[in-house]
């Protein structure tokens, strides 16, 4: 099936984000082509999106089966529906992104195929490189993730918050801290925070319940807003990499320079990170 990317898709940062952030046993990235497991009414099924070769594309392939059911889920996964001509105007009167902007139009924020997964995923990855909660991630995938075909699904908050802390930690070998931050986000999903419903969570609702769990702070919970929530104001001022991409300045600092780029921060937080070479 073909999507019709409105206004084009800068394609080379986001297969290079898919890439670094794919999950072992849950996902590949092969030659542009990114493979993963989706839930659906009939299970999870495997699927994939090609996002072409070249530096830009007008039509995102997607090839699997269900795909009346997947393709929304892919055109908000990979935001191509987006508000990014908006943000670009907007941020285009900055000095610092207008060249950022202009190297790369059509720049969309990653969103999420399941906001479960994104925000367990997320945790995973607090304090730790991305390979690392890469290698976290697919020891949690492998232990409790539901086969499909080659692959398997990440594993449901259920699952894992009936697994209990100590097997999280003895399967994927993360501190006790992060385990039991792990499976106290999973009981919170379980138990009725939803994350992928549109519209089933005030997104400041949600952002207060997150911070309001145990080993979650505003890294955390922002990154959801960003990637879960779609905020496209969501700002991550502590975050090391837009600290170095604005000169090695503070949170606070950062947090002052991206007032004017209300309300399209999480655009701006994209082009920054990208001109940082967008792996962390």
């Amino acid at each position: 099936m073909k999507l019709p990317v409105p206004g084009g898709l800068a394609a080379e940062p986001l297969r290079r984000f898919l890439l670094a952030h794919a999950l072992p046993g849950a996902e590949t990235h092969v030659d542009g082509v990114h493979r993963r497991v989706f839930r659906t009414s009939h299970g999870p099924v495997e699927a994939s999106v090609d996002l072409g070769r070249g530096e830009r594309c007008d039509v995102v392939e997607l090839d699997g089966p269900h795909l009346e059911e997947l393709a929304p889920v892919v055109r908000r996964w990979l935001d191509l529906d987006g508000h990014h001509v908006e943000a670009e105007r907007h941020l285009a009167q900055d000095p610092l992104l207008a060249p950022l902007v202009a190297a790369t139009p059509g720049l969309r924020v990653p969103r999420a195929v399941s906001g479960a997964e994104t925000a367990l995923l997320t945790v995973l990855g607090q304090q730790v490189s991305l390979a690392a909660a890469r290698t976290f991630a697919g020891r949690l995938v492998a232990a409790y993730g539901e086969p499909a075909d080659a692959l398997r699904a990440f594993p449901r908050p259920d699952v894992l918050a009936a697994a209990g802390a100590d097997a999280i930690r003895a399967v994927t070998g993360v501190t006790g801290a992060r385990a039991r931050t792990l499976h106290v986000l999973a009981q919170t999903l379980a138990d009725g925070l939803d994350l992928d419903t549109a519209g089933a969570v005030d997104p400041a609702t949600a952002h207060a319940e997150l911070l309001a769990l145990p080993g979650i702070g505003p890294w955390t919970a922002d990154y959801v807003a960003l990637r879960v929530l779609g905020d496209d104001d969501a700002f991550l001022p502590s975050d090391l990499v837009l600290r170095r991409a604005l000169g090695r300045i503070t949170a606070r600092e950062a947090l002052a320079r991206a007032e004017t780029w209300r309300p399209w921060r999480g655009y701006a937080l994209l082009h920054l990170w990208t001109a940082e070479v967008f792996v962390d």
